[in-house]
């Protein structure tokens, strides 16, 4: 990442430094639901809540996160899914589980899942192995009970009412008796607009879950979104 000469021998190929470097995820105004960021408070009404959250549009109770999606944490969640440099689970399962909300009691931990078509691609579910960390952590089981059952364009690039279209109905319960009147904590790596995770707690939801929060490794704050959606259309 920064090519500095290694000083030991690792099965991550990455300094200390970049290893632990990462953007805190704060602001001083931000929504008291979904936890958006903002530069001011006039996005927020009376009782905190952003637009979106007020009107009743956000399916999710709370969003919690480990980080900014800026940096050195960008740089290695790119390692992560596009180099499959595995190993960083364990690293990134011991940072979701620093940012996990001990206030909160959770009975089951549900990764949001790929279309077949993309497993095939990469090789592997990193949300399902980051799941899997969080559960050995904190003794919360994983249900896989969510399935992608529309194969969707990547989310890179595409504007945020693209990005809602775009997952929109994408994701099935097979097994809605199992999440009935349960508080489910969905599990994904990066939250930009929330567009995937909202549509995938909705489904939840619609299933019969009684709360669903979300936890993910990092967040993209309104800025950084613009400047990578502008990179990846320009």
């Amino acid at each position: 990442m920064c090519e500095a000469p290694l000083e030991q021998f690792s099965r991550i190929p990455v300094c200390a430094r970049c290893l632990t470097e990462q953007t805190p995820s704060q602001a001083e105004h931000f929504c008291l639901r979904c936890r958006t960021p903002f530069l001011n408070p006039r996005p927020l009404n009376d009782d905190g809540l952003c637009r979106l959250c007020a009107a009743g549009v956000t399916a999710f109770e709370a969003a919690y996160t480990c980080g900014g999606y800026d940096g050195a944490m960008r740089d290695l969640i790119h390692l992560y899914k596009y180099r499959q440099m595995r190993p960083l689970t364990a690293h990134f399962g011991q940072m979701l589980a620093r940012a996990f909300p001990r206030d909160q009691l959770f009975d089951a931990i549900v990764p949001v899942p790929m279309h077949w078509r993309k497993f095939f691609a990469r090789g592997f579910d990193q949300t399902r192995l980051l799941a899997a960390e969080v559960s050995r952590r904190t003794g919360i089981p994983v249900r896989r009970a969510l399935r992608k059952t529309r194969h969707t364009p990547a989310q890179a690039g595409l504007s945020r009412a693209r990005r809602r279209t775009n997952v929109a109905r994408a994701f099935h319960v097979p097994r809605p008796e199992a999440l009935r009147g349960l508080h489910i904590l969905l599990l994904d790596d990066v939250l930009t607009t929330g567009a995937t995770v909202n549509a995938a707690a909705a489904t939840l939801k619609r299933a019969g879950a009684a709360r669903v929060s979300v936890l993910t490794l990092a967040r993209a704050d309104r800025l950084a979104f613009s400047r990578l959606s502008q990179g990846a259309t320009s």
